[in-house]
């Protein structure tokens, strides 16, 4: 089943998206459903890019404190002047 949607642009807009279904010898119907379908999977693939990222660094084993701990201790750090 298809569904119709309705998209107002101001009249420079309009042309602009007019001009580019032009060159891509698109209608403009065709052009725009092409460009949604683009941005959602250029969408999926930031969202798959950040959760790679973290996965990968779940796998990363280090020393962990709970959070005023490791502040503290990152204060005393900056307090002694001992930047190794």
């Amino acid at each position: 089943m298809t569904k119709r949607l309705q998209v107002l642009f101001d009249d420079d807009e309009y042309l602009a998206l007019q001009q580019s279904a032009r060159e891509d010898r698109m209608t403009m119907a065709e052009w725009v459903r092409q460009a949604l379908r683009q941005a959602r999977q250029r969408r999926r693939q930031a969202v798959d890019v950040k959760l790679r990222a973290l996965e990968e660094a779940c796998r990363h084993e280090g020393p962990t404190a709970d959070i005023e701990t490791m502040l503290d201790e990152i204060e005393q750090g900056y307090l002694s002047g001992d930047f190794h």
